[in-house]
């Protein structure tokens, strides 16, 4: 549009993580377009304001690449005006799109903001950077959580698991529902319940954004376990994960090939291995490191949400399912059904499938929620569809 590009996230394909994206797209821009090569001199940069909100999609206008749908609705203006005021390279969003993108990010508090054609000033927030999050159902719940209601039973099966699991016989529970159906809540009161016990905790978070990364889930669980910082050398990064291996006594070679999968130069030098013994070496080193952790007191291994899972690590997950048998580790894992178990039927694997909550459990819930207040429906017409939208505007 002009000088300007304009794009839609969550229209015309819906995404539970539309304002997310549209951040992500947001910050990609400002790193790639100062480094555009240009026929005249001078660089390139970007402004970015983003607006998250209900409007309605009308028909097509224009022609030829001008063509593009008629959209109503104050969102896409209020985009437009963070644009204008956000400084070169930056990313500046509502505090609608604030709201959904949770934790994901850091921020800079703008306060309030008048722009053009709005009577009050808005709230607005500069987007700095892309935050390490252990837990993305955490990121996104950063107030306090309702009381968990109507899972009493399938709670109390997690933690029958857990007891036979702190006795030795290591346990497995394939947790399956829809999206939103409580998977992650279910998953936080069993950990709320066994924070004053005895335990070693291993959290692992499959991504939408990384499905072809070879061991993603294990890369971020271990540097979010040794608490790398954005600013570490690779010295100090190495200094760390020596630490965080020590306490699994895992022998240099393991150390070396965890580095390696971190992108950390190797402080033993080990004969050249092909990609696959890599992969097989890599893969036995993390499960030997369970043993060790296993050794020192039971653990609670978590692999959330396995229908963005990457290949490999599926087979390393596959190896730990078998492997767990023996030793006293509960292995909750949460997928939504599209999800299918590659391992074989096992006595000590457990899928449990959550269904929706009853009547009165939802009216229980929404009065938590509402804190009492009534109610009042709201209802759209077939004629007017008003999807959630992401817009992100940027001028150059």
């Amino acid at each position: 549009m002009g000088d300007g590009v304009l794009a839609y996230f969550g229209y015309p394909r819906a995404h539970e993580d539309a304002a997310e994206r549209a951040v992500r797209a947001g910050l990609a821009l400002v790193e790639a377009v100062p480094r555009l090569e240009l026929v005249a001199q001078g660089g390139l940069q970007v402004r970015i304001g983003i607006a998250t909100g209900l409007v309605v999609v009308g028909d097509l206008t224009g022609s030829g690449e001008a063509q593009e749908r008629g959209v109503v609705g104050k969102t896409p203006n209020l985009a437009a005006r963070l644009q204008t005021v956000a400084p070169p390279g930056t990313v500046v969003i509502a505090s609608s799109t604030r709201r959904l993108t949770g934790g994901h990010f850091d921020y800079r508090d703008l306060g309030g903001v008048a722009l053009k054609g709005f009577d009050e000033p808005l709230s607005a927030w500069q987007v700095v950077a892309e935050r390490t999050v252990e837990s993305r159902f955490e990121a996104q719940h950063e107030i306090a959580l309702t009381p968990l209601i109507g899972r009493e039973e399938e709670l109390e099966l997690l933690r029958r698991r857990w007891r036979q699991a702190e006795e030795g016989e290591g346990r497995v529970v394939l947790l399956v529902g829809e999206a939103g159906i409580g998977k992650s809540r279910l998953t936080r009161a069993l950990l709320e319940g066994m924070a004053g016990e005895p335990h070693l905790r291993l959290r692992y978070f499959c991504s939408p954004h990384h499905r072809n990364s070879a061991l993603f889930p294990v890369i971020t669980h271990i540097e979010h376990a040794a608490g790398f910082l954005r600013d570490d050398t690779a010295e100090q990064k190495l200094a760390k994960l020596d630490a965080l291996l020590t306490r699994a006594a895992a022998e240099p070679e393991a150390v070396d090939l965890i580095a390696n999968l971190l992108s950390l130069p190797a402080r033993h030098p080990a004969p050249e291995l092909t990609p696959p013994q890599r992969k097989e070496k890599t893969l036995e080193a993390l499960l030997v490191q369970l043993d060790g952790l296993a050794r020192e007191q039971p653990v609670l291994m978590l692999f959330e949400d396995l229908h963005w899972i990457d290949p490999t690590s599926v087979e390393l997950l596959t190896a730990i399912v078998d492997r767990v048998q023996r030793l006293p580790v509960l292995l909750l894992a949460t997928a939504r059904p599209e999800f299918t178990p590659p391992w074989p039927s096992h006595a000590h694997v457990t899928a449990l499938s959550l269904t929706r909550l009853s009547r009165r459990e939802c009216a229980a819930l929404v009065e938590r929620i509402t804190a009492g207040k009534p109610c009042r429906p709201q209802f759209w017409s077939r004629s007017s569809p008003a999807p959630m939208v992401s817009r992100c505007s940027s001028r150059n």
